[in-house]
């Protein structure tokens, strides 16, 4: 089950703020060879060389799109940066209300596929707590989103957010099957208070089984907060999943 891991950038906002090059020459340090930018079109060019200077490749990356007037440069900026899947992070949850809002959203989803595709692109969605809190006709909104997506429309689960909406991460991943093309990976107690989040290993979630559902997922690292240094948990996280054949 080893695959190499990516990092998602948000885990280290602060310091990618500061001086990105060299925020990415420490990830590169770390033993790390993927990154998942976010605000894609915020760092422009910046990013590009950056990652080239560290020697990093982003083959995923996070950028709103859904319902924005931008999306074409969206798509254009991840083709120059060799994006290979540009995922919207979140919908807003008034969006979710019902099945035919939720087939509102698949159907801005795979407009906006046909769109990324002349860019050379795919498209994904990324789940919070709110998609799998809200159960429509006994099944969760995310998984009712993911019967009306488009046969290239990839989801990118967050373990971690998934159990905090009540959903047993395992189980979703086998029922989502192949649609996922990366997980967050992510521990802790399964809260909504995000400095409660761990390294990975160090909290409660059953992290090989989350694996061994999404085998063929990419791996991505990220800790929206914690108590300690998130660099430290980065390594630590690594580590573990490297120890444990998971990396």
């Amino acid at each position: 089950m080893t695959a190499a891991l990516s990092v998602q950038l948000y885990t280290v906002r602060e310091a990618l703020t500061e001086d990105l090059p060299r925020t990415l020459d420490r990830l590169a340090a770390l033993g790390f060879t993927h990154v998942e930018p976010y605000a894609l079109t915020r760092y422009g060019a910046a990013l590009g060389s950056a990652l080239a200077a560290s020697g990093l490749s982003a083959p995923t990356a996070h950028q709103h799109f859904v319902g924005e007037d931008d999306a074409e440069a969206v798509f254009a900026a991840a083709a120059g940066l060799g994006v290979g899947l540009v995922i919207d992070p979140r919908v807003d949850r008034s969006r979710w209300g019902s099945a035919a809002d939720v087939e509102a959203i698949a159907a801005d989803l795979n407009a906006a596929a046909e769109l990324a595709a002349k860019h050379g692109v795919r498209v994904g969605y990324h789940n919070h707590a709110q998609e799998l809190e809200i159960v429509l006709d006994g099944t969760t909104a995310l998984e009712v989103l993911a019967a009306r997506l488009a046969d290239g429309v990839a989801l990118q689960v967050d373990v971690y957010w998934a159990a905090v909406g009540g959903q047993d991460p395992v189980a979703l991943l086998r029922r989502l099957g192949d649609r996922v093309a990366a997980i967050h990976v992510k521990d802790g107690p399964a809260t909504a208070d995000p400095q409660d989040q761990v390294a990975v290993g160090r909290g409660r979630l059953p992290i090989r089984e989350i694996i061994a559902a999404a085998p063929h997922a990419l791996r991505v690292i990220e800790l929206d907060d914690t108590r300690g240094d998130r660099f430290e948990a980065i390594a630590d996280s690594r580590a573990w999943l490297t120890a444990e054949g998971l990396a």
